[in-house]
């Protein structure tokens, strides 16, 4: 479960951005919240069945019209971690989308992005690492993952 500030913003970079798939949503008037649960497309088959790999975006409704909570990084967790068939082909798109690559994919088998809510996540390459390869061999870390 990740908390997030903004439903719509993550959502954005989560199914949009990053390729997860929306597969429910339950809205909590008594508790002021909303879930919304997201699966790689790869486990998208098993998205209903016990113990499925979802990934829990937790919207906490704002106590007053135009607030929001803040949240740092304690208030969510270390990181969550994708597998990816080409690590070069989801850089250059995340990229193009507006993601910025923390750490870029210069060994051919890891990187690391953030998310809207500073959640780090890491990229890594499905199967064998991808022989490294120009310009990302090259690239510098930006910030911090």
């Amino acid at each position: 479960m990740v908390r997030v500030a903004n439903l719509e913003q993550s959502l954005d970079f989560y199914c949009n951005k990053l390729g997860l798939i929306q597969t429910n949503e339950v809205h909590n008037e008594q508790g002021r919240f909303t879930l919304v649960f997201l699966s790689a497309p790869d486990d998208i088959l098993h998205a209903n069945t016990p113990n499925a790999p979802l990934l829990e975006l937790t919207y906490n409704w704002p106590k007053e019209v135009g607030s929001t909570e803040n949240y740092q990084s304690g208030r969510n967790f270390g990181h969550l971690a994708y597998e990816v068939k080409n690590i070069y082909d989801t850089c250059q798109k995340l990229m193009a989308s507006g993601v910025t690559i923390n750490r870029p994919p210069r060994d051919g088998r890891m990187a690391f992005i953030k998310s809207p809510d500073h959640i780090s996540i890491e990229l890594l390459q499905a199967g064998e690492s991808l022989p490294p390869q120009a310009p990302w061999s090259n690239m510098d870390n930006t910030g911090t993952w």
